[in-house]
């Protein structure tokens, strides 16, 4: 099981979106960055291009990763609010009444996937990312 901190670093960012209600197919390309910011805790950052329907936007998003007493990771979102348990190679969920969210984590240190279902009344869509380690650069 990968922990956060055996992320550390430069990542290459592609998103597919499949989104059933609306049917529409969408992708997010981009960057991601781990960085440790104690030893209890990691900050998620990404960065890129939304392309929906021939229409691009920027977009980007900041997620903290803190380690608790227990041992523990869990995912928050920037301002605090718990978004899920970091679970390695198991389904995990996110409570977002009346909507459900069921989320995978999966690879190794160099390539690895995030992926989200969320169904409910006002949605239903897949998340489907995958993060490939940029080589890194000699000082």
């Amino acid at each position: 099981m990968l922990t956060p901190t055996d992320l550390l670093g430069e990542w290459d960012l592609r998103r597919t979106i499949v989104d059933r209600r609306n049917a529409m197919d969408g992708t997010v390309t981009g960057a991601a960055r781990l960085t440790l910011v104690t030893p209890d805790e990691v900050r998620w950052d990404e960065s890129g291009t939304m392309t929906f329907d021939d229409r691009s936007t920027p977009v980007s998003r900041a997620l903290v990763l803190r380690r608790g007493d227990d041992g523990r990771w869990t995912v928050h979102f920037a301002d605090g609010r718990v978004f899920h348990e970091w679970v390695w190679g198991a389904q995990v969920e996110h409570a977002c009444d009346p909507d459900e969210y069921t989320g995978l984590l999966g690879g190794d240190a160099d390539r690895w996937t995030v992926r989200w279902d969320a169904r409910g009344p006002g949605k239903d869509y897949t998340l489907d990312s995958v993060l490939q380690r940029r080589p890194s650069t000699p000082d």
